[in-house]
């Protein structure tokens, strides 16, 4: 009830003592309790008081933002992304560092340690926790990156035992696709949403499920992992990854073959070479269409949240979805499917890393 309690006060949900009780079912009495507690252990504060219309005036509450931070890390093919953030859910900073083309897993966790070493020194405040956005397959009660295929010998990577040697703190690992979703819902359009799903178009291509407030994982961690689809095209069955990828749209667009050179900024050189209507456009957004489909009539989620580089092609790219999507079969109507571009950037995926390390932290286990 602690944990839930703060989690409450960080996302705004709540602002007293009485929509506490509200939203977590307790008594105003036994809320009161708690909240006492955690301002005598120095977690939250009175933050002032709200004039209420009916009843007494009530003593809003907010968190301390020096009490700790939380460390966000998030990698993929070709970068890692950092952030800091507050005890109160604010971010403090972001930092983004290229990896080279010929990186290695133990090239890759020596760059998480050295930068999480820098944010550690920065900060007056202790650490409270970290999560990491781990690509492709995540064995998250481990805390190990199984799997994924476009860093070399990325298998079976310790990530949590490392990390927790040098830095003693909680360390929590998860998809990070599925950590943006939790991004979404802190520092996004996913607010009040409990059922939407993340596209991930970028060196691969995969989704996460939020389904009723809950991050879906499956009996065995794979769900969500589309991109290992076989997927009819033209030239033939082809994975999902090889087609619907960021890189491979890229390449396609831009009428280049699959193993072309990939400029730095991948967004803004999809941007360049789109052409809508033309016959990849299509091709593109007809295989967005199925996938949204057949996910749909799976999970049937409110909002389809599109992330990463393709986010450059604009709202037009979406909306090209949608009306496709209404018009494969079968037509389910009244569904009101919704493609909406997110509203974050490259740092979704460490925004959503230090997210899972709030959800995480539980001031009874201090």
């Amino acid at each position: 009830m602690l944990g839930a309690t703060i989690l409450n006060l960080r996302s705004g949900h709540a602002v007293s003592r009485s929509s506490l009780a509200r939203l977590l079912g307790a008594s105003a009495s036994t809320l009161c309790l708690y909240a006492d507690q955690l301002i005598a252990e120095g977690y939250i504060k009175e933050t002032g008081i709200e004039k209420a219309t009916i009843g007494r005036p009530q003593r809003l509450l907010g968190l301390v933002p020096e009490v700790g931070w939380f460390a966000g890390i998030e990698l993929n093919a070709q970068r890692v992304h950092f952030v800091a953030i507050d005890f109160a859910g604010k971010v403090i900073s972001t930092k983004a560092c290229p990896l080279a083309a010929d990186s290695v897993a133990s090239d890759v966790m020596q760059l998480i340690t050295t930068e999480i070493d820098k944010l550690v020194t920065e900060q007056k405040s202790p650490l409270l926790g970290i999560g990491v956005g781990a690509p492709g397959l995540v064995d998250r009660k481990r805390g190990v990156g199984r799997y994924f295929s476009f860093i070399k010998d990325w298998q079976e990577i310790p990530i949590a035992e490392t990390l927790k040697k040098r830095f003693r703190t909680t360390i929590t690992v998860e998809n990070n696709l599925r950590g943006i979703a939790l991004a979404e819902r802190w520092f996004g359009a996913g607010r009040d949403l409990k059922d939407y799903v993340i596209l991930g178009p970028r060196s691969g291509f995969g989704l996460s499920i939020m389904h009723n407030g809950q991050l879906m994982h499956g009996a065995h961690e794979v769900a969500g992992e589309v991109g290992l689809w076989s997927w009819p095209q033209p030239e033939g069955e082809r994975a999902l990854h090889d087609t619907m990828s960021a890189t491979a749209i890229y390449r396609r667009m831009a009428g280049l073959p699959l193993e072309a050179p990939l400029p730095a900024d991948l967004g803004a050189a999809l941007k360049a070479v789109a052409q809508p209507g033309s016959p990849e456009w299509q091709r593109t957004v007809l295989d967005f269409a199925r996938v949204i489909r057949t996910v749909q009539l799976i999970v049937d989620p409110e909002i389809f949240f599109l992330h990463g580089p393709l986010t450059a092609l604009g709202d037009s790219f979406c909306q090209d979805i949608q009306a496709t999507v209404e018009n494969l079969s079968p037509k389910l109507l009244g569904t009101n499917i919704q493609i909406v571009l997110s509203s974050l950037g490259d740092d979704a995926g460490a925004l959503g890393a230090g997210s899972l390390a709030m959800e995480t932290w539980d001031p009874a286990a201090k």
